[in-house]
């Protein structure tokens, strides 16, 4: 790291159990980034300010007026663009030397292999379960860490999929294909802060597991009350019969 970096990432250095080798460990980490709306904003804008070398952003939608209410890595100049492209300006002003990459449209199943088996984490952040499905799958067959989230209304939900693990729980294994409807904000409604706070909870989840800091939310989901601001934390089971995983020990 050059005199520069030491500055500008000393706040996380001075921790006692991160130090120089975490941040480095951070530098040489390329991160997957499903979705650029409400979660994968502050997703984005937290690995990039907290150093993450690579993040590959991935959303073939573009920036509407609506979007601005939770999407805080979009701008009302921005309104019109796609919104990886619109990101990227913001993630670059932000922190000019993390490296990005963008696609503006769906991947298929063999692209989404490939750049999933290229990521050292892979961040959740969309809206449907056939995405989510795929991704999965596809994390499940690279061994690679997905951190999932979720966030509608005054409800929302965080958790880890290591998938490098015998007896530990894949997405697949907490939502079947079965009796599962997608609900999209724009039909239930969200609070701005909701996703800030869901997807900060991804963006420091996925630190971790680029760092191996602390103990990381695998087989546990973690689900918040906003209304209350109740919390709690479920155990997560591995499905013998799941039909991605079940395979895998």
């Amino acid at each position: 790291m050059n005199d520069q970096q030491l500055l500008r990432y000393s706040r996380q250095i001075m921790l006692p159990k991160f130090g120089i080798e975490g941040q480095q460990k951070l530098l040489q980490s390329r991160v997957l980034i499903l979705g650029m709306g409400g979660l994968g904003s502050p997703v984005a804008m937290y690995l990039a300010a907290a150093g993450v070398g690579e993040l590959i952003l991935v959303d073939d939608d573009e920036v509407d007026l609506s979007n601005l209410q939770r999407q805080i890595i979009h701008r009302t100049d921005t309104i019109g663009l796609t919104k990886v492209d619109s990101a990227q300006q913001t993630l670059k002003a932000l922190n000019p030397d993390c490296n990005i990459q963008s696609y503006t449209t769906r991947l298929d199943t063999e692209q989404l292999k490939q750049q999933v088996e290229h990521a050292d984490v892979v961040i959740d952040a969309t809206d449907n379960f056939e995405t989510r499905f795929n991704l999965n799958e596809a994390c499940v067959k690279t061994q690679t860490p997905l951190v999932s989230g979720a966030a509608i209304r005054m409800e929302g939900q965080v958790s880890v999929f290591l998938n490098n693990q015998q007896g530990s729980p894949c997405y697949r294994c907490l939502y079947t294909d079965e009796g599962e409807l997608d609900q999209s904000c724009s039909e239930n409604g969200v609070m701005a802060p909701l996703v800030g706070i869901i997807g900060s909870i991804q963006a420091l989840e996925a630190i971790k597991v680029l760092t191996s800091l602390g103990e990381v939310l695998d087989g546990r989901l973690l689900i918040l009350d906003a209304m209350t601001m109740e919390w709690r934390s479920l155990r997560l089971k591995k499905d013998p019969k799941c039909p991605v995983c079940s395979q895998t020990g």
